[in-house]
């Protein structure tokens, strides 16, 4: 049974710097992208960030390039986020989740992704 468990959200002030964990178990993941997603109030989950966990390659969405990393310890199973200089329109709930993919593929759209976290809060005070 795969499971995606996030943590490491929080409150911070504009500025500032979180880090996001999402801790990967139940399969081998080497066949799968990861990615980051987020929720705002009464909107659809958007992408935010996405890494093939075989190749390593990375994509981002525009708001958040620069500011945000995506990465992966294939040791711990671990996918994690590194958001800084966030800013208040950074807050909302974050999602981790999981896609089986062909070899170096990326995927930026929700529903290509077959399995997900339960998500965490991240807030940015101003």
């Amino acid at each position: 049974q795969v499971q995606l468990v996030e943590s490491g959200g929080g409150l911070v002030q504009a500025g500032g710097s979180l880090r996001l964990s999402c801790a990967a178990s139940g399969r081998t993941f080497s066949n799968y992208a990861m990615g980051w997603f987020r929720q705002f109030p009464g909107k659809e989950r958007e992408f935010v960030a996405a890494i093939n966990w075989n190749s390593g390659s990375t994509d981002y969405a525009d708001s958040v390039k620069g500011r945000f990393t995506i990465s992966r310890d294939n040791a711990q199973n671990t996918v994690t986020l590194q958001m800084n200089d966030l800013k208040p329109e950074d807050t909302a709930i974050y999602y981790c989740a999981a896609a089986y993919v062909r070899i170096g593929e990326l995927i930026r759209g929700r529903r290509g992704y077959d399995y997900w976290g339960q998500g965490t809060q991240v807030t940015v005070s101003s």
